[in-house]
């Protein structure tokens, strides 16, 4: 099984021979044309300025950064000097620009990075869609370049994904609160890596619900998450390597296998095949804890009342200028007392813990990152009772995770030339290396001819 060519291939190595001031201009003609609709704002001097820069470090034999030359997209939530951050919203457009980087944009930059631009994003990062009604929906490249109809790019990091898919970025960074890294990356065949939530900083941009904000990154490989987590966190990662044999997958019934289309089951089938052919054990798994989940999902739970309290004096002076449908899931969260929110955190504390024990027999837990190849754009834009069911089905695989506080990954396990398809591998938080190892060996399983 191979990864399906990507819209543009993957950016070459930075080396003498491939000078970062010519791959940022590589992905500034890319930003400016194919993949404009991705971006809000592109720094043209910005990057060429962080790629000479890199170019004469090299020359100098100076010491170079883990990231040095690359070009990164940063998603419109995170505060970048001298630019203002709206989140998507036409709300905050007349905010005074920041005056320092968000700890995650200045360990990017300080890395080395060549930083492109920031872009688009659901409003206020309130959807797994990917939609945004003031500035515009990149449509999905990659279904684009099969010949098929308009579709979802995935949210809500919609144009990071795009920047990616498209080679105007060589990774995105962006946030997961409910699957918007995850998301994306599945329905435009990137990866997709969800630490555990306290590995990296949140400061320094606009937050959703703070309690499960992850700043985290889209990639086009495992090795690339690596990299990038290895900044963001500022830690040595050290995956666990061990063979497929020594592992021990869950496959979750029935919930994270319901309403699965043709082209999932098929890829998520074959996925499994492949890995049991490699090696892996793969065992069938019941979680009794699922059953209390909507428990914590009431009246929108920690996501509507969190965001309630940062949005309820801006809606009430501009709530008439917010996506509708970011107003209506936002302002759900005013009929949630603190007293409510206290038990919420409560039993979510109290659910992580019944979790942590019933997925105590295996190492991780494969699943479809969401149950359905990505959606056509012109039914989600034109009916609110579509947009929301869709909505919901791509947010339960990886919304979970969020609430476990645990870490994820999506991996491409598609057929070449097939809509893009996401596997999921997720476990308990504080696992991120043993994680990753096994995202390195499953890439490689289902992914024998790909080239690091």
């Amino acid at each position: 099984m191979n990864p399906i060519d990507p819209v543009r291939p993957p950016a070459a190595p930075i080396s003498p021979a491939h000078a970062a001031r010519e791959a940022i201009e590589i992905s500034l003609e890319i930003a400016l044309g194919e993949a404009a609709p991705a971006f809000v704002h592109i720094d043209r001097h910005g990057a060429r300025a962080a790629a000479d820069a890199s170019d004469q470090r090299r020359q100098r034999g100076a010491v170079i950064g883990p990231l040095d030359g690359r070009v990164v997209s940063i998603k419109d939530l995170f505060d970048v000097a001298g630019q203002t951050t709206t989140a998507g919203s036409i709300v905050l457009a007349d905010r005074p620009a920041a005056a320092t980087d968000a700890l995650a944009v200045a360990r990017l930059r300080a890395a080395g990075a060549a930083l492109i631009g920031r872009t688009q994003m659901t409003e206020f990062a309130f959807s797994g869609v990917g939609i945004n009604p003031h500035q515009g929906t990149p449509v999905n490249p990659v279904t684009a370049a099969l010949g098929l109809e308009p579709r979802i790019p995935g949210g809500s990091t919609s144009g990071g994904a795009v920047s990616v898919a498209t080679g105007a970025a060589w990774a995105a960074l962006g946030s997961d609160t409910g699957g918007s890294i995850r998301i994306p990356a599945a329905l435009q065949g990137l990866v997709g890596f969800k630490n555990t939530q306290s590995r990296t900083p949140k400061d320094g941009g606009i937050p959703l619900s703070p309690s499960l904000d992850t700043t985290c990154a889209i990639t086009r490989s495992v090795d690339d998450a690596i990299a990038v987590h290895a900044v963001l966190s500022a830690r040595r990662c050290t995956p666990t390597r061990r063979p497929l044999v020594d592992w021990q997958f869950g496959v979750v019934e029935p919930l994270l296998l319901d309403g699965m289309d043709a082209d999932v089951q098929r890829a998520f089938e074959r996925s499994l095949t492949d890995l049991g052919r490699a090696g892996a054990r793969i065992t069938r798994l019941a979680l009794p804890a699922l059953d209390d989940l909507p428990a914590l999902l009431q009246d929108g739970g920690l996501p509507a009342a969190e965001s309630w309290a940062w949005h309820r004096e801006l809606l009430a002076r501009d709530g008439d200028r917010y996506d509708p449908r970011v107003a209506a899931r936002i302002r759900r969260g005013a009929s949630i007392t603190p007293a409510a929110i206290a038990e919420l955190h409560r039993l979510r504390a109290r659910w992580i813990e019944r979790m942590a024990a019933e997925l105590g027999v295996v190492d991780c837990v494969l699943s479809p990152t969401v149950p359905v190849i990505a959606p056509l754009l012109a039914p989600l834009i034109a009916d609110d009772e579509t947009f929301f069911r869709v909505n919901a089905l791509l947010l339960r695989n990886p919304s979970i995770v969020n609430q476990l506080d645990g870490c994820a990954i999506s991996l491409p396990c598609h057929p070449h030339g097939d809509a893009p398809v996401g596997l999921m591998l997720w476990t308990t938080g504080g696992r991120d290396d043993a994680l990753l190892g096994a995202a390195l060996d499953i890439e490689t399983a289902l992914q024998p001819g790909r080239i690091r």
